[in-house]
């Protein structure tokens, strides 16, 4: 299925949340963005459509260069997306392996980059009277990848291309392209000797291997993490190597694995050891598969991932992925948890809210996520739930990670408390509501796969589709009353 308006606005989104200087002059993909009856990822949407590009820089700094005959111009490889790419990332995968031969398994997503675009750039299209088709634009989203061999095959697609050309990076074609990559510290990596496989479903979960607790022995013990291992003499590619280790771990076989990542792990020592991350979609019950090391296998979201035990750079790396593929098809609605006795003990869920009223009286509220498990396509105040912390830390972290707002404990205070559960089934919830009451920054979009915009309104006329409990607290905060409940029966 193609691609949709959400994937790709997500992805805009996160690169204007980098960019936010760029958003005028990318004012005609946005504009694109909001006719959702077109299909912006269709080469027959002549109002604009999307295309990706794949960035290639090898171990010497230098960038893959194609010579297009349609243009004449010498340019990154890249081309239009297809009903069948998973996420334009895949897209742009897929276009470097058809224009210049090389296979997937040869690059890697450049680190901080797996599902941003380093580079949006708009171009016009000549148009073409033999096709039948008119002028239009491009709208053409760069990945960057890491070449991870030394030497490479090429077979070029001939009918469009006319050869290859390694340029540093002062010579790359495009000028926004060649401003980012000076930035970017483009030396070469450590080799690579390890590899593990994310494995995701239809559904949006992913699987997770539950590591034997032999301290001192094995890495992470105890831990929920990726299946996969280290490289042997045996492997010639790390695709080898993690195709061997998914077999010997767990007797699983995948068609396509496609490399997303390189996360870093660190040693006792102090040493770092890359670890090359390959995506891949599987929508088998890993009950059926034969584990010969660890504990167990099972299917996780990303929404659960702070239950369990498990390294932060696998719940980063995790994330990350999730927020880069289109919706998932199928996911299941939230399972609704039946409450105990009332006579008995049942654990409340903690969740902590910022009241951030300006001057002038009007509070920031942020529109949820379409796809958000709750409250999807409402207003609500910016919220999270308490991990391992306390509720101020939870404050202050949940402004910086999701609108890039700075908090000092000196200056926050409770407002109000409301004991609320949404569903007669659902479990309870204390939602805490602290005034912040000085603060640094601007709200900013730093979660756009959470929320789609930031916005002051006036408590006297708030939008209608506000969160129910949220739309209470904000009156009891401007009367002056600290405690309200709702949801509870009667």
């Amino acid at each position: 299925m193609p691609l949709s308006h959400h994937h790709i606005r997500t992805i805009v989104d996160t690169y204007l949340a980098r960019h936010p200087h760029e958003r005028k002059q990318l004012s005609a993909l946005l504009d694109a963005l909001d006719r959702p009856r077109e299909d912006i990822a269709g080469r027959s949407t002549f109002t604009g459509h999307v295309t990706c590009g794949a960035i290639v820089v090898d171990r010497l700094g230098r960038v893959l260069h194609v010579l297009h005959l349609a243009s004449g111009k010498v340019l990154v490889p890249g081309g239009h997306t297809e009903p069948t790419d998973d996420s334009l990332a895949a897209a742009a995968l897929r276009e470097l392996h058809e224009v210049t031969g090389i296979p997937p398994g040869a690059v890697t997503p450049w680190p901080g980059y797996e599902t941003a675009p380093l580079d949006i750039d708009i171009h016009d299209i000549d148009a073409r009277p033999g096709k039948g088709e008119p002028g239009h634009q491009h709208f053409d989203l760069r990945f960057l990848f890491r070449l991870q061999t030394t030497e490479v095959s090429v077979a070029l697609q001939e009918e469009e291309v006319g050869g290859i050309e390694w340029r540093p990076v002062d010579r790359v074609t495009s000028p926004t392209l060649r401003e980012k990559l000076l930035k970017l510290p483009l030396q070469a990596e450590p080799e690579t000797a390890n590899a593990s496989a994310l494995i995701y479903n239809n559904r949006g979960e992913y699987l997770l291997h539950l590591r034997d607790y032999f301290p001192g022995q094995i890495w992470e013990p105890g831990m929920w993490s990726l299946l996969g291992g280290g490289r042997e003499p045996q492997d010639a590619t790390l695709e080898h190597t993690v195709r061997r280790e998914l077999a010997e771990e767990a007797g699983l076989d995948l068609a396509d694995l496609t490399p997303f990542a390189t996360e870093y792990a660190s040693h006792d020592d102090g040493t770092t050891v890359p670890i090359a991350i390959y995506a891949a979609r599987w929508n088998g019950d890993p009950r059926e598969l034969h584990l010969t090391e660890g504990v167990m296998l099972a299917w996780f979201t990303p929404d659960n991932l702070h239950r369990l035990r498990i390294a932060e750079t696998t719940s980063d790396l995790v994330r990350r992925h999730a927020a880069g593929l289109p919706t998932a098809r199928g996911r299941p609605e939230p399972v609704e948890e039946r409450l105990a006795s009332p006579h008995g003990t049942v654990p409340n869920i903690i969740g902590v809210h910022l009241y951030l009223e300006r001057p002038d009286g009007t509070v920031l509220l942020g529109l949820r996520h379409p796809d958000s498990a709750f409250a999807p396509s409402t207003w609500h105040a910016l919220a999270g739930h308490c991990e391992q912390e306390n509720a101020i830390d939870c404050l202050i972290r949940e402004a910086r990670e999701e609108a890039g707002l700075h908090i000092e404990r000196e200056d926050v205070e409770l407002v109000h408390v409301v004991h609320h559960i949404d569903k007669p089934r659902n479990p309870p919830r204390m939602g805490l509501f602290f005034r912040a009451r000085t603060w640094s920054g601007e709200p900013v979009l730093r979660e756009p796969d959470k929320c789609t915009q930031w916005k002051f309104w006036d408590p006297a006329a708030l939008p209608g589709d506000l969160v129910p409990y949220t739309r209470l607290a904000i009156a009891k905060i401007q009367n002056g009353e600290l405690y309200s409940e709702t949801g509870w029966p009667a």
